[in-house]
């Protein structure tokens, strides 16, 4: 078992000891690489425009972080092609599916990068171009492996003219089009080659020897080689499913959320609210439905007090089968001698009165985070989209207590395990403020905390979400509260989460959370805006347009009739910003 995950710097302890790795890999599988190739990976991936391409690196590893293999791939923005530098398995590991794991992932990564397609060398096939048999049966292997993607030797050109007179092994060219018309011109070509040879070559070929392989390409466009492998239909065969995997929204849902239904008239936050959704998610294609799993406590206990998170557990556990207990004391004067008896406490951990204890609270509460986490890491898996479709929500939960319907903050605890591996943004677009994720991060620099939501002159919690609360020590910058009027519409929305986005992007994340609320919809019982389903498909669009790797979960919304309307629209634009139509 393996996932495939990227790897955007050396900063984070898992990110450098994957590197290490990976550096290992490369002495080991290329011997002939100068230490020096071999050291300044970290830099590449660290100060792209220093390089001119921009480097990406994906690794295998298993869930302990060995790391079985890798590939390195270059993009270069002007001409907008990709270069495969390596792949390659670790020492001692064969097969097992991560070549072609790890070459899919490149070619979905080219074209979210709208390139024109992935330029490689490869070994010769030809007898008379590789004298040693053993070599030339790998080099076949190697090509026959390709062919099946589509990708094939240009062909009608000098490119495997040997640099020195008399060396053996003379790689050829291969461009893989990514499924798309092979239609490379002549012009370009030369201009792709002589970069590529220039920039990994320079100190190896001459001038003299680059301009004759340059000038050697005269077919317009240029000739790829007929399959030699595969029979025609054969070859290229998986661009019939290529990228559909990796591509859809991993759709998480709460399996055991109906076990937390609080009957009590006016309580919102009902089970209604996940069976609305899905029945208007069905009519899109874009999602692939996923069991959550289930993982440890600690994953809680790491953005949640412990004894919130014991009480919690021990008081649920306590209660009558259809009972609930609502916050009644709230001890704000003498908070270090919490009342012995379990319900009566409850006021100790909690933010207000109407938010309810009862048997199964907690459970559906761990189920919701488990979904959080389980949609983390189809994220780390490799799909750029997935979506926890959970409730009871999180944004309110703090960490040491609970309110607003929430118990445990499903996006901070995603977030939270997401930044071992990088930079994370939180973008809560509920109606009211993400309180809990704000005081979880609060003095942190690693978890961006933004929320656009009702001012707490007027909207809960009331306490929190001014615009002045920004952050504290390290912290100081990284929170950002956008509380906005009673009346807001469509347009005034959609201006103010476009420079929210700015912000988001300037702070360039290598994962987004966005906290999902729908109550911002005209006529939501919990709101005072307007937004209509449109507002939410831009909305949407807007968010799908920073191609951040991104995690949603499912916050407020309570206007039945309209919410699985509203998510769907949601959903159908940030797919459409994600994923927008090739130029080509």
């Amino acid at each position: 078992m393996f996932r495939i995950r990227r790897i955007f710097d050396d900063i984070l302890p898992a990110n450098t000891e994957a590197l290490r790795q990976v550096s290992q890999i490369l002495r080991d599988q290329f011997p002939a690489l100068r230490a020096s190739e071999v050291e300044k990976l970290p830099d590449l991936l660290k100060n792209p425009l220093k390089h001119r391409f921009k480097s990406i690196l994906y690794v295998a590893e298993n869930f302990k972080g060995l790391v079985k293999g890798f590939a390195l791939l270059s993009f270069e923005p002007e001409l907008r092609f990709c270069y495969l530098d390596y792949i390659s398995t670790a020492k001692n590991i064969t097969g097992g599916g991560i070549g072609g794991a790890l070459y899919e992932r490149l070619r979905e990564e080219s074209l979210l990068l709208d390139a024109i397609g992935i330029f490689f060398e490869c070994l010769p096939d030809d007898p008379a171009l590789c004298k040693d048999p053993v070599i030339l049966k790998q080099n076949k292997a190697r090509l026959k492996f390709y062919e099946k993607y589509g990708a094939f030797p240009i062909v009608g050109t000098a490119y495997e003219t040997p640099v020195q007179e008399g060396d053996d092994n003379p790689p050829y060219l291969v461009f893989d089009p990514l499924d798309q018309p092979a239609n490379l011109s002549r012009e370009r070509a030369r201009k792709i080659v002589r970069t590529i040879l220039q920039n990994r070559y320079g100190d190896l070929c001459s001038p003299d020897y680059i301009l004759k392989v340059v000038n050697s390409i005269q077919d317009d466009p240029v000739r790829l080689r007929s399959p030699r492998y595969l029979k025609s239909d054969v070859a290229g065969n998986p661009r019939r499913s290529f990228g559909s995997h990796h591509r859809k929204v991993a759709l998480v849902v709460n399996d055991r959320h109906e076990i937390h239904h609080v009957r009590e008239k006016g309580y919102v936050e009902a089970p209604v609210r996940i069976r609305s959704i899905l029945k208007e998610l069905e009519r899109l294609s874009i999602f692939t439905t996923v069991p959550p799993k289930e993982y440890p406590e600690k994953h809680i206990l790491a953005v949640h007090d412990a004894g919130y998170f014991h009480y919690l557990r021990r008081v649920c556990a306590a209660l009558e089968a259809g009972k609930s207990v609502y916050p009644y004391v709230f001890p704000i004067r003498n908070a270090t001698r919490p009342p012995k008896d379990l319900a009566v406490r409850a006021g100790y951990y909690c933010l207000d009165t109407f938010t309810p204890l009862n048997q199964n609270a907690y459970l559906a509460a761990r189920r919701a985070v488990d979904c959080a986490l389980t949609a983390a890491d189809y994220l780390l898996a490799g799909n750029r989209l997935a979506y926890a479709l959970v409730r009871p929500p999180g944004h309110h939960a703090e960490h040491r207590s609970f309110g607003g319907f929430c118990y445990f903050n499903n996006g901070a605890v995603a977030a939270q395990y997401l930044a071992r591996y990088g930079r994370v943004a939180i973008l809560d677009v509920d109606y009211h403020h993400g309180n809990g994720q704000q005081t979880i991060f609060y003095q942190r620099r690693d978890v961006l905390t933004l929320s656009i939501h009702g001012h707490p002159s007027f909207a809960y919690p009331y306490f929190s979400g001014f615009e002045d609360e920004t952050g504290e020590g390290e912290g100081e910058g990284f929170n950002i509260n956008i509380p906005l009027p009673e009346s807001v519409d469509g347009e005034k929305y959609l201006k103010t989460l476009t420079r929210a986005l700015k912000r988001i992007a300037f702070y360039a994340p290598d994962f987004l959370i966005v906290c999902l609320g729908l109550d911002t919809a005209k006529g939501d019982p919990t709101g005072t805006w307007t937004l209509h389903a449109n507002d939410f498909s831009k909305a949407g669009q807007l968010i799908g347009q920073l191609r951040i790797p991104t995690v949603v979960v499912q916050e407020g919304g309570y206007r039945n009739r309209v919410l699985g309307v509203n998510c769907r629209h949601f959903f159908s634009g940030l797919w459409q910003g994600f994923y927008p139509v090739s130029k080509d």
